[in-house]
């Protein structure tokens, strides 16, 4: 059997792993690599592999660095079955049909540059056309559910709970060639315990031969989840007492919709006060309605809380949230005076809806912008966590006199120490794992944590990387 790492590694996206065994070529995850704008597209644009040769696929979960590219695998022959839960399915209808809208309109603009400077015209990776017919090769199939899906392979999916959906991914293969059953354990991106809507990552007790783990914080740890809770509770009434708004840049999928829960569960107990709450990003709405579809995938507390609330109760609705889906209607925002939160993306500050909540309300000291979620380098996000007090919005520049907190709790990644305990609880330890999914430092560090407390054979592999195990 050979593994090949083409995405995913030394970095926390483009995640595509390609696992080779009985004449069999399996892929796991083909994510949108996202990085230098040049880089990006190259990699994108070009697979690292043939895509006809591949025969089938198994996808962890929703997210862009993980199915983004997906459209593009079967524009470029793929004719296999793409596996992945019935949830995941549903996202990807969604999300993959925004990824293509939004290449489509970044190509229209650079080649309306490009008319001017007499350069050729570009197309996108692929088009919402191409997202449509991509849809028609997913498979979905239930959570702990045992399915041959090729000759000597047989499937299971675990929640993984970093969002709806989301997988480890569980494959007991026939290796012919080597005269032994291998179990792979490919964890995709694992959540934390404790965090709404969804359930705990599920442990796999009976252990595996080979490991493909994340290691996204592989290096440090998270603030409790009830912290980040209460923390959330004190800024909103803090805000709401300066009469002014909390601006909060959130991830449409999944941040988005922990948020809405949370401040629905606090407005419900009256530990905030009544305020008007606006979830102000069309891909946002379009994939609540996809939660609101999938309660198999909800905790036990969620469960309980809709029954409490009634039979028809809607975790994603109170009497005060907006869904806003026209640009009239987020063009309306701009005029509120009164306290109110803005939920909208992006979640790093850069393009979207959210960059007009900034622009309009930053300068005001009575307003709060919400950090709810990692920043890269070079983002706006990023330089408002770090205290910039002139930043660029449109290209004009403007005086961050707003307040600007960070609540780092909201995390769908599972910290140092949880990783070791979902690793640690496997009765059957790997003899080699794989770590990916992680920068450089997050990747060695847990490594060596793995190896030291564990006894774990561990491998950090770097792009295009193959092992034969």
């Amino acid at each position: 059997m050979r593994i090949t790492f083409y995405g995913g590694v030394e970095t926390v996206t483009g995640s595509q792993h390609l696992v080779e065994v009985n004449g069999l070529r399996l892929l796991l995850d083909c994510g949108l690599y996202q990085g230098k704008r040049s880089e990006s597209n190259e990699r994108n644009r070009r697979l690292p592999f043939d895509a006809r040769a591949v025969d089938i696929m198994v996808l962890s979960h929703a997210h862009i660095d993980h199915s983004g590219n997906i459209p593009n695998l079967v524009k470029s022959g793929f004719r296999g079955d793409i596996v992945c839960t019935h949830a995941t399915r549903d996202l990807c209808g969604v999300m993959l049909l925004d990824s293509a809208h939004i290449q489509e309109k970044d190509v229209e603009y650079v080649n309306k540059k490009n008319r001017k400077r007499g350069r050729p015209p570009v197309d996108p990776i692929y088009t919402q056309e191409d997202a449509v017919v991509s849809l028609d090769s997913f498979i979905s199939q239930a959570y702990f559910r045992q399915r041959q899906i090729a000759p000597g392979v047989c499937l299971t999916l675990l929640d993984a709970g970093h969002m709806l959906g989301s997988a480890i991914v569980v494959l007991d293969i026939e290796d012919r060639e080597a005269r032994r059953d291998v179990r792979l354990v490919f964890s995709g991106d694992l959540g934390r315990k404790g965090i709404p809507i969804i359930r705990d990552p599920q442990p796999v007790d009976d252990g595996a031969d080979i490991l493909i783990m994340e290691s996204t914080y592989g290096d440090r740890l998270h603030e409790p989840y009830p912290d980040a809770e209460k923390e959330l509770e004190r800024i909103v009434t803090d805000t709401y007492r300066r009469g002014g708004k909390i601006i909060i840049p959130s991830f449409a999928v999944g941040r988005t919709q922990q948020l809405v829960y949370t401040l629905h569960l606090l407005e419900t107990s009256g530990d905030i006060p009544h305020l008007p709450v606006y979830v102000d990003s069309p891909l946002a709405v379009n994939a609540t309605d996809v939660f609101r579809t999938h309660p198999e995938c909800f905790d036990a507390e969620t469960r309980q809380f809709m029954l409490e609330l009634g039979y028809s109760a809607d975790p994603f609705g109170f009497k005060t949230l907006t869904y806003t889906r026209s640009l009239e209607e987020s063009k309306q925002l701009n005029f509120l005076r009164e306290p109110a939160i803005i939920i909208s993306a992006s979640g790093m500050a850069e393009t979207g809806r959210i960059l007009h909540h900034l622009k309009n309300n930053i300068e005001d000291p009575r307003n709060t912008v919400l950090i709810v979620g990692w920043q890269a380098p070079d983002t706006l996000g990023r330089r408002l966590v770090e205290g910039d007090t002139e930043v660029r919005i449109f290209g004009e520049t403007y005086q961050r006199r707003a307040e600007v907190h960070v609540i780092n709790g909201f995390s769908g990644h599972a910290d140092r120490d949880e990783l070791l305990a979902w690793a640690g609880a496997m009765q059957r330890k790997p003899r080699r794992t794989f770590l990916v999914h992680g920068e450089p430092p997050a990747a060695a560090a847990l490594a060596d944590s793995l190896r030291q407390q564990q006894g774990l054979t561990v491998d950090v592999p770097v792009w295009k990387q193959s092992f034969e195990v």
